[in-house]
């Protein structure tokens, strides 16, 4: 019997005949850190641990339908705190985009990410979705991105006043793309604005050229992380591969010499793990995580559907290695210091697809993978 993923394509995909929506894009807000928008980790966690770091990773958590999906992804995630066979204990979570739907406003985020991440028990980062950024017309006149900042980039902690009294406590991100400073990991984030496929200012192009190189300058002692919300590469049937961004990052790559280690992404709501290999023989690993609560899935295309094509230039040397198109889920990574380097390994645990919680529903490992950072 011939295999469901036989059928599937096995490489990233175009959607076909897409119309341009790039005059969604919207202003970005005004810092609220100073140039060059670095976080230092030990600034927000004073006992961060040098030799191992461990945090968790998901994205498109928002749902303005139904939550349920979103609250057992965050109480799987929490079990793996109270679990006591789990010795190296997460230290915070990493968002990849769209915590609200579908305008980002403040009247959503209480149900939306507040209600079930108030249990969570450490700090929470994230990079803006297209979601977050959007604005609604049909309600009061807000700016683009203005709650995300009141809880993702503040200037100091505190309670969000439309957080309803929840513990959880606004965050300081310098910035809408910014660096995270780790011990062993410069993580950058990036913001990839409203249009289905994205757009990354000029100026923001530059700032992350020089990040590269910065960043660059810390290895092998420092795993060279890019997170950006928009997907680069993917093989799913809602949104396909974004021309925009693989243009951007490998423009980006090419001009500076320099490729990160790893790059993640969420934007489809499914997960997806892509290798790249170059010419010179370097592989970089681009992931898709963004299955992390929102009730619509989004699952990988056959190679018959028409309104597909996985034949393009930009495509040469990436394959699609593993996928998890049918569950939600979130990843647990760990960078690993030891005598011969780094080792960076992801772990994507997935959940079955119900719409309750149940003690009988538990996360189960559907994809691990580990690279050495030369």
């Amino acid at each position: 019997m011939i295999s469901d993923r036989s059928l599937k394509y096995s490489q990233p995909v175009y959607k076909k005949d897409q119309p341009d929506d790039t005059f969604k894009f919207l202003p970005l807000p005004e810092p609220t850190g100073a140039y060059p928008f670095h976080l230092a980790l030990k600034d927000v966690i004073p006992e961060v641990n040098n030799s191992k770091m461990v945090f968790h990773m998901v994205g498109d958590t928002g749902s303005l339908r139904n939550t349920s999906f979103q609250k057992l992804v965050v109480r799987e995630m929490i079990g793996q705190f109270e679990d006591k066979s789990i010795a190296d204990k997460p230290q915070f979570l990493y968002h990849l985009g769209d915590v609200v739907y579908n305008h980002g406003e403040e009247s959503r985020y209480y149900d939306q990410f507040f209600s079930s991440y108030q249990y969570y028990p450490r700090p929470i980062f994230a990079i803006a979705g297209n979601h977050d950024s959007d604005v609604n017309p049909d309600v009061s006149p807000y700016n683009s991105l203005a709650a995300f900042m009141r809880v993702f980039c503040d200037t100091t902690s505190r309670p969000i006043p439309f957080g309803r009294g929840v513990s959880v406590k606004s965050m300081t991100q310098p910035n809408v793309y910014w660096t995270l400073e780790c011990p062993l990991a410069n993580i950058i984030g990036l913001h990839s604005n409203v249009p289905k496929f994205g757009i990354v200012t000029p100026e923001q192009q530059g700032w992350f050229k020089e990040e590269l190189k910065r960043a660059d300058k810390e290895r092998p002692g420092k795993a060279l992380v890019v997170c950006i919300h928009h997907a680069p590469y993917s093989a799913d049937i809602n949104h396909g591969s974004s021309e925009p961004m693989i243009a951007f990052l490998e423009a980006a790559f090419e001009e500076t010499g320099i490729r990160p280690d790893i790059v993640f992404s969420g934007h489809v709501h499914n997960y997806q793990r892509f290798h790249k290999q170059y010419p010179d023989g370097k592989v970089v690993t681009f992931i898709v995580a963004g299955a992390g609560g929102y009730d619509e899935l989004h699952p990988v295309a056959y190679r018959d559907d028409d309104r597909f094509t996985g034949e393009d230039p930009a495509f040469n040397g990436v394959q699609l290695i593993n996928y998890c198109d049918d569950k939600h889920g979130f990843l647990r990574i760990t960078i690993d210091k030891a005598n011969k380097g780094l080792t960076l390994t992801g772990d994507y645990f997935a959940l079955p697809h119900v719409r309750k919680e149940s003690p009988e529903a538990k996360a189960v490992l559907k994809d691990h993978f580990t690279l050495e950072v030369r």
